[in-house]
């Protein structure tokens, strides 16, 4: 069971998450915490802030977090706060101190930077363990660093699964015997030489998911602060509904495209255990949320759910001289990739004159930019026209895993935006068929998930 920011936010949240808990029918039972909700942005704030020679800050949040901790565990009324408190304290002048180190140096590494990343799960680790325990509930803090071997990619780590597997067996499987419910610091990971690595922003479902696989568990529960996964963003589609079930392909696609209730790596390490995994409300338990299962038999309509990805840049790369001519895509991409940006929609047309992608806004000046150094010498001789750039722009994607055996949804799709007069500016739909993503102007952004989201009424 894996609860974020918000399940563990505060001190009725806490207490929320104990019943649960206590509550779980599963005898072997292994909690995974997220830091409380913004102490992610504060310890990377307070390093950054201490690299520019203001460790003043630093201090400032490291009393902001203790304080806000150590109320959290008077309100609780736990059964040895005041150890725990000193304990919190501790970790926090560790924080400080690794503070004041990176202000002398005048920067950062991403060594130091991960581990401060690490302290918020661990403070909220503790706090929950100490928090079952008061509740009756045998329970102890477990440090994800010795379960969980990664590589050093610092900042988005991968696992290694076989040396992980086996840390998971030695350190948690004879707590798990022993009635004990570990809590686990989400997120977090080490290499095989034991320094702090993350799994990347949102990493604690990642986290779970590992851990579920690698146990072999019979499910996996991620506890939210909605009602499973919805049809749509509610504060965008205020008639949006929480989905009873989805398939992996399907809640992998809606992921992959913007919406934000699960990370996007979670699915894969479930996916290749064949474990459902459910979506349920912390603040609502006895709502049954949503199961993700191998495969699930389409009943109703085609369509489930509408997500969508603002502030895109939509390049093009056009030109009568690339009719015919090898290589081409290979070359756009390639000098994409060399920048480091991700890709998120390409749409070709069979004449190939033309290839037209999305990336991230923020990144496409200088997607433009390295696509003009590489064909400079076709952009010299009129081979390729020009590369452009347009935005902003939102892709609007439509998920459903019916859709692949249900004729006419396409012709459904571009008539809802069609009558609404939305202009549809790239289109890119897998052979999968699990999905269709419009790219449109962004000011028809919330006009196209509206329109499209009404063809989710016919499930």
């Amino acid at each position: 069971m894996k609860f974020g920011g918000t399940s563990v936010g505060d001190a009725q949240a806490i207490s929320r998450l104990v019943a649960v808990v206590r509550d779980a029918p599963a005898d072997q039972r292994v909690v995974v915490v997220s830091a409380m909700a913004g102490v992610t942005d504060q310890r990377q704030e307070g390093m950054l802030q201490s690299a520019t020679g203001a460790p003043d800050h630093a201090c400032s949040l490291a009393h902001e977090l203790l304080s806000r901790h150590a109320a959290t565990a008077k309100e609780l009324a736990l059964r040895d706060g005041k150890a725990l408190v000193d304990e919190i304290e501790t970790l926090l002048q560790g924080y400080l101190t690794l503070c004041e180190s990176v202000a002398v140096l005048g920067e950062t590494t991403p060594r130091a930077l991960e581990h401060a990343m690490s302290l918020g799960e661990r403070l909220s680790a503790r706090l929950v363990a100490a928090a079952l325990q008061t509740e009756g509930v045998e329970s102890q803090p477990v440090e994800a660093t010795r379960l969980i071997v990664t590589d050093d990619r610092f900042g988005n780590a991968a696992p290694l699964l076989e040396p992980s597997r086996a840390r998971l067996q030695r350190h948690l499987a004879p707590t798990l015997e022993a009635g004990t419910v570990p809590v686990v610091t989400g997120f977090l990971g080490a290499t095989q030489e034991g320094v702090t690595t993350t799994l990347g922003r949102g990493g604690s479902d990642y986290s779970a998911a590992l851990i579920g696989a690698l146990l072999e568990c019979d499910e996996v529960w991620i506890w939210t602060d909605v009602d499973g996964v919805m049809s749509a963003d509610p504060r965008l589609v205020p008639d949006a509904r929480s989905i009873q079930v989805l398939s992996y392909r399907e809640v992998s696609e809606l992921a992959y495209f913007g919406a934000r209730v699960l990370h996007p790596k979670t699915i894969r390490p479930v996916m290749e255990a064949g474990i459902p995994l459910r979506v349920k409300n912390t603040f609502n338990p006895d709502h049954p949320g949503t199961l993700v299962v191998p495969h699930h038999q389409q009943n109703g309509g085609a369509v489930k759910a509408v997500t969508a990805i603002p502030e895109v840049s939509l390049i093009t790369v056009e030109g009568k001289g690339m009719l015919g001519v090898p290589g081409i895509a290979a070359r756009t991409f390639g000098a994409v990739a060399r920048t480091g940006t991700s890709v998120l929609l390409i749409s070709q047309a069979s004449s190939e004159q033309s290839i037209c992608f999305a990336v991230p806004r923020a990144s496409g000046a200088g997607a433009v930019e390295a696509l003009n150094r590489e064909f400079a010498i076709e952009l010299a001789r009129r081979d390729i026209d020009r590369v452009w750039a347009q935005e902003p722009i939102t892709i609007v994607t439509v998920v459903g895993a019916g859709m692949r055996a249900t004729p006419g949804v396409a012709g459904k799709v571009f008539s809802a935006t069609g009558v609404r007069g939305i202009n549809v500016v790239a289109i890119a739909q897998g052979s999968s068929e699990c999905s269709i993503s419009l790219a449109v102007e962004a000011r028809q952004g919330v006009e196209a998930l509206h329109a499209l989201h009404a063809l989710t009424q016919e499930t």
